[in-house]
């Protein structure tokens, strides 16, 4: 019960600075005419001084020059949603190899920087984006080194994960800080994303401690996937040059390895996951992935934020990508949507049927053992499946697919196209997830129409309204999916009520607007941690 009562606590505490910090930056004197005339544009990022705050993304991902899920969509989206505020936003990212063969322009940001990892000195070379002209867009740097990001693969290749990850990401991590006075010369905040750079905060208030050039730096940590931690050895500590005072039950110490997002998390300024629910979640021992107890230990320096989706980018009145444009006033056109999702992937054209959507990488994590379980082909619909993963998944769905041709589809090409026409065309769109931190794919299928079937966790239970925008369940087995599904397949029986539920769903507003609102109370919280 204590334990209880200190989470609630911490929530509670959390929600007061975002309100105080909102309510200081909103409130401002009435102007008189003098000032009035005299009066500058207001600064969207500032500290309590008035000095314009810099933020620098620092990830391993980014959309669409390298992506293994949601995290590189997720971080540049915000930060184009930031530049669009009119806040001076830089982003971060490792230049592999694939990135560097698509190549986009880019020029040379000053000299390269030798970069010391442990007992060696790396040398990388920061590389600029050339920015095409037109509404404000982040800044994009790469961080070029043949001898780490030069290969093949993000972290791994067809043998598995690369065995120098902890260095590669370290080399990141401290290319990104030595970075820091090339992007800016005032106040910043670093936003590192997952375990990745979960270092940057680690060597800035570890092994760079007492240097005067970092002591404002705010730093801030997105914990996006808390199921990938990046746990070594303890003797990789001394092979990043890390203090071994802080390989403590605190800050790095793991079950006697270390741990770089415990690290990472332990000295942020301000740590932020993807949704409430998903904050509550990662505080409990059953859903913390062992880190329970560090993300209690946090307080007020956690919160959760639900991430948004574009809405210009996802509007079905204006999307030139599907069979025939709708809105929620006028749906007619995802009849049509839906009829050429049935011949793209093979099936039966059946106006009257419920077309039920997945579009997912095939992992564990999704719920697809839920599916396979629960005899869903018993229900009178037809399936459809987008998305490449475990082997064993994509050969149970193609096995599926040749014993069920007009019952069932599979695409395990992913491409955004397929996406959009997927979700223009279903009725229903499967989300059994065992966890979901955030999830976009829910809120896009709202803006279509296509009702969300979904787990209630994370991000889906705050954004899905059970039995108004979507269809939710409760316990992870087979049983309690069907039952969800064959719940909605009856809903979707009562023609007027389904539409009724469509409209509602495509109303909801999941703009990205929110969620940056909401990020900008956090960085102001970490440059006054950092005395900017």
């Amino acid at each position: 019960m204590r334990r209880e009562q200190r989470a609630r606590l911490a929530r509670t505490s959390a929600d007061r600075m975002t309100r105080r910090t909102r309510d200081r930056s909103t409130t401002k004197p009435t102007p008189t005419k003098a000032s009035k005339a005299s009066a500058q544009p207001a600064v969207a990022l500032a500290t309590s001084s008035g000095a314009p705050i810099s933020v620098v993304h620092a990830t391993a991902e980014l959309a669409p020059f390298a992506r293994t899920g949601g995290l590189g969509e997720a971080v540049r989206t915000l930060a184009r949603f930031q530049a669009k505020a009119g806040i001076d936003v830089t982003i971060v990212m490792p230049y592999y190899g694939d990135v560097a063969r698509k190549a986009p322009p880019v020029t040379p940001l000053g000299p390269p920087l030798q970069v010391p990892v442990g007992g060696r000195s790396e040398e990388v070379t920061l590389l600029e984006l050339v920015r095409p002209v037109g509404p404000p867009s982040p800044r994009v740097i790469f961080v070029a080194s043949p001898t780490y990001f030069g290969r093949d693969g993000i972290y791994g290749d067809a043998q598995g994960e690369f065995r120098d990850n902890a260095r590669r990401y370290a080399c990141f991590s401290l290319a990104v800080i030595e970075a820091l006075p090339r992007i800016s010369d005032g106040p910043v905040v670093v936003h590192a994303h997952d375990w990745h750079a979960a270092l940057v905060p680690v060597y800035l208030r570890g092994l760079l401690a007492h240097d005067t050039r970092y002591a404002r730096v705010g730093a801030v940590l997105s914990v996006h996937n808390a199921g990938f931690q990046g746990h070594y050895p303890a003797a990789t500590m001394a092979d990043l040059g890390l203090p071994w005072s802080l390989y403590t039950l605190h800050h790095l110490e793991w079950y006697g390895r270390m741990n770089l997002l415990k690290g990472g998390m332990s000295l942020a300024d301000a740590v932020v996951t993807v949704s409430p629910t998903h904050a509550d979640e990662l505080r409990t021992e059953a859903g913390g992935f062992g880190l329970h107890d560090a993300f209690r230990e946090l307080g007020a320096r956690f919160i959760g934020i639900v991430n948004g989706i574009d809405q210009e980018e996802w509007d079905p009145a204006t999307d030139t990508q599907i069979a025939a444009r709708f809105s929620r006033d006028d749906l007619s056109g995802k009849a049509a949507c839906k009829a050429s999702l049935q011949r793209l992937f093979g099936l039966p054209k059946r106006a009257r049927t419920p077309l039920v959507g997945m579009s997912a990488r095939m992992v564990y994590q999704k719920g697809l053992d839920l599916i396979f379980g629960s005899g869903f082909l018993t229900l009178d619909a037809q399936f459809v499946f987008l998305g490449a993963g475990e082997e064993r998944y994509e050969r149970a769905l193609l096995d599926l697919a040749r014993r069920a041709p007009d019952r069932l589809g599979v695409q395990l090409n992913f491409t955004d196209r397929l996406e959009h026409r997927l979700l223009a065309g279903a009725d229903l769109c499967l989300m059994p997830s065992m966890y979901e931190p955030c999830g976009l794919t829910q809120m896009r299928a709202q803006r279509y129409g296509a009702l969300p079937l979904a787990r209630r966790v994370g991000g889906l239970a705050d954004t899905i309204e059970d039995g108004v925008t979507g269809f939710l369940f409760d316990e992870y087995t087979s049983d309690d999916f069907l039952h969800g599904t064959a719940r909605a397949v009856l809903a979707y029986r009562d023609a007027a009520t389904f539409a009724r539920m469509q409209r509602e769903a495509m109303g909801r507003d999941f703009g990205w607007e929110h969620a940056e609102a909401r990020y900008r109370d956090v960085y102001r919280f970490a440059a006054a941690r950092r005395g900017a």
